[in-house]
């Protein structure tokens, strides 16, 4: 027999909170797949529900005039919050504008660069680090993008400056064998 531990989590730690919902659906399972199934259909309920609430809060703040630049800002500036408003589709920022923020935290020295999203949730990311650092980086770039857009389905990063080019132009080295310089017979 399966114990499951009833103590919730205090409200202040949110984080725990998701960490006991999926302790709590996993060990719903040891009731066999109907009780696994009741309780994920139960939290998708309830997630849903919330989410519509939360959709309504903003929409009646639209309504009234209250929902301006400073506090759309202060909302995606609090992690609850933005992380909630994600979950629902209800993030005030782009995706792009989330990696670009969340890139600039992760390399504060301008190592990594978006370079776009892709229609199909590919998010194109240049690091300029090169050597020792460029593994570390390259991780805390992954996770900061994995954080910030969920909705980002996979993390392509390029290594180098694109700006650096080839050292010789390939266009100069089929200079001589143009047509310009071809004999004449």
């Amino acid at each position: 027999m399966t114990t499951v531990d009833t103590k919730a989590p205090a409200a202040a730690d949110w984080r725990a909170a998701g960490d006991r919902i999926e302790a709590l659906i996993t060990a719903s399972a040891a009731g066999g797949a109907v009780a696994r199934d009741r309780a994920e259909e139960l939290v998708r309920l309830v997630v849903d529900l919330y989410g519509a609430g939360l959709e309504r809060l903003l929409e009646l703040l639209h309504e009234r005039g209250a929902l301006g630049d400073d506090v759309l800002d202060a909302l995606a500036g609090d992690e609850l919050v933005a992380s909630l408003l994600l979950v629902h589709g209800l993030h005030p920022e782009s995706a792009s504008t989330r990696v670009a923020k969340a890139l600039a935290a992760a390399a504060p020295g301008g190592e990594a660069a978006l370079i776009d999203i892709t229609p199909e949730g590919i998010a194109r990311v240049r690091l300029t680090a090169s050597g020792c650092s460029s593994a570390p980086l390259k991780a805390a770039v992954e996770s900061a993008v994995a954080d910030a857009a969920p909705e980002v389905v996979t993390i392509e990063v390029l290594a180098g400056d694109p700006a650096a080019g080839p050292i010789i132009p390939v266009g100069s080295l089929f200079s001589r064998v143009g047509p310009a310089h071809a004999e004449t017979p």
